[in-house]
């Protein structure tokens, strides 16, 4: 059974709309308005849309996504905006990201894949709307309108985008602290090798150290001996007598 699609999010229709008014007024964005667009207020959020950074439709064949880049880019390049650089590089950091990502023919996929679930999942959280609107005496939805039904659409595809990222994030998290535990691991196997060896080195040098003792008492045992003629008797136990009876 399929899962029903969250509803629209209010702050959406308000950026939507927004948009759509910049739009309208100025169809060729100055490079400040390009640096407004790209780091407003959620823009960590909304630049994970390749196409919604490049504004362009994913569609758009790859040789016009390319010429938008080139046209984006040169707009909010640094050199070109030395009076606000930081900004600036804030967003040519931005545009050039979303130009590698739809680069990749890999990459261009999953980002289609991710708008085309998009669509799919609205449109089924559209039918079961148009089947509460009937039972209410209604005939058409918002969404019928086609504006609407692309910013639904809109609004979804942000979210499957942050979604993605979330995980993407969650595992590079999770292959870290592998990573990290691996290398923790490694660092107390080579410590504990260490420690062996060394252990090692000091039992030799101390046998050593008590063999040479041991050898230079004999040797002067027996010069102290040689030297007063005299033969060390070594000790005998007595012989056990047979009791008499």
């Amino acid at each position: 059974m399929a899962s029903k699609a969250p509803e629209p999010d209010k702050k959406f229709d308000d950026f939507y709309t927004e948009v759509k008014e910049i739009e309208k007024r100025d169809s060729v964005f100055t490079p400040k308005q390009q640096m407004d667009r790209l780091l407003r207020p959620g823009s960590t959020y909304f630049n994970l849309n390749p196409f919604e950074v490049l504004q362009v439709e994913p569609e758009t064949p790859i040789e016009d996504i390319k010429k938008q880049y080139r046209k984006l880019s040169f707009l909010v390049h640094p050199d070109k905006n030395q009076e606000d650089s930081e900004r600036a590089q804030q967003a040519f950091e931005a545009v050039s990201k979303a130009w590698k990502t739809l680069e990749s023919g890999e990459t261009r996929k999953k980002c289609l894949d991710i708008i085309e679930e998009a669509k799919g999942r609205t449109d089924i959280m559209l039918a079961e709307k148009r089947k509460k609107f009937k039972k209410e005496g209604k005939d058409r939805i918002p969404e019928d309108d086609p504006d609407k039904y692309k910013h639904a659409v809109y609004v979804l595809t942000m979210k499957l985008f942050a979604d993605m990222e979330r995980k993407r994030r969650e595992l590079a998290e999770r292959d870290q602290e592998e990573r990290k535990r691996k290398r923790e691991q490694e660092i107390e196997e080579e410590e504990n090798v260490k420690a062996q060896k060394e252990w090692q080195k000091n039992f030799e040098e101390s046998r050593q150290n008590r063999v040479e003792s041991w050898q230079s008492f004999q040797a002067n045992s027996k010069s102290k001996s040689a030297k007063s003629g005299k033969k060390i008797k070594m000790f005998k136990p007595p012989k056990n007598k047979p009791e008499s009876r």
